[in-house]
């Protein structure tokens, strides 16, 4: 169940299962409020200058596919999206910016990522959830091979993570993303770092190295406290992990209720 609401500011939130999910401000489309997505965004920004064309699995109000369009004129976009009502709806409340080319299809992530052809994506952003939690075929590693199978040679997958503080869940989609992509690292706010609370981080990997110092140049701007770690610190901060399979992967675990609350270690 959606809700889409207008607040005083004259900004827009979804809101899925009393959760929120996107929020766009159609006069600025570079008001990110939320934290992961101000990460996501800190990633594309360091990968050069220019039109990306980007496949996004996850729509909802399309706040990332905004963005890459104001950022990035002319970059081709798809979404995934597979809630049909609520896309109708968004682009009623919220319509897509003039000379936009975002294409929106209904289809889940796993369905719509399969139809596309290969190397025919720079970039494939994963932020998709299912009843609150990140769905168990977006965590595999047969889900990143056929990831990795769109992408350029250089291209890069981001994906938005969720987890309790002990990183046991995320550990494990980092390790099936390695295994396809090893190029790797992860974004998240210090609290996350320091398992303090359940919370979002956003990995990122690649066939070819990353540009971790102008990720972090770019995510040193968010506004709230954020942590770049690849390499033997993002090992030690994840601790080994089994990557996840079609055989044995699990969604992510649900966020703290009532919605809004932080779940403390």
């Amino acid at each position: 169940m959606f809700e889409v609401e207008t607040d005083a500011h004259g900004g827009t939130t979804v809101s899925i299962d009393g959760y929120p999910q996107s929020y766009v401000h159609p006069g600025d489309p570079e008001l990110l409020v939320f934290g992961y997505v101000q990460h996501l965004a800190a990633v594309l920004d360091a990968l050069g200058t220019g039109p990306l064309a980007v496949t996004h699995v996850g729509g909802a109000a399309m706040t990332l596919p905004r963005y890459v369009h104001h950022t990035r004129p002319g970059s081709p976009q798809i979404v995934l999206e597979p809630d049909a009502a609520l896309t109708e709806r968004v682009r009623q409340v919220l319509p897509l910016p003039r000379g936009h080319r975002i294409r929106v299809r209904p289809q889940p992530g796993r369905q719509g990522v399969a139809a596309l052809k290969d190397d025919s994506a720079a970039v494939v952003v994963v932020d998709a959830y299912a009843d609150s939690q990140v769905p168990a075929n977006l965590t595999t590693t047969e889900w990143f091979a056929d990831v990795a199978r769109v992408l350029h040679e250089d291209g890069v997958v981001l994906m938005n993570a969720a987890d309790e503080p002990d990183h046991r869940h995320v550990a494990r989609v980092h390790a099936a993303l390695a295994s396809e992509l090893p190029h790797t690292l992860a974004v998240a706010e210090v609290d996350i770092w320091k398992r303090r609370r359940f919370g979002n981080l956003v990995l990122v990997g690649s066939r070819v190295p990353l540009p971790v110092a102008e990720i972090v140049r770019q995510v040193a701007k968010a506004p709230f406290p954020s942590r770049v770690l690849d390499g033997t610190a993002l090992t030690r901060a994840l601790g080994s992990a089994a990557p996840f399979t079609d055989h044995d992967a699990r969604p992510s675990p649900p966020p703290p209720t009532p919605a809004g609350q932080w779940r403390l270690r």
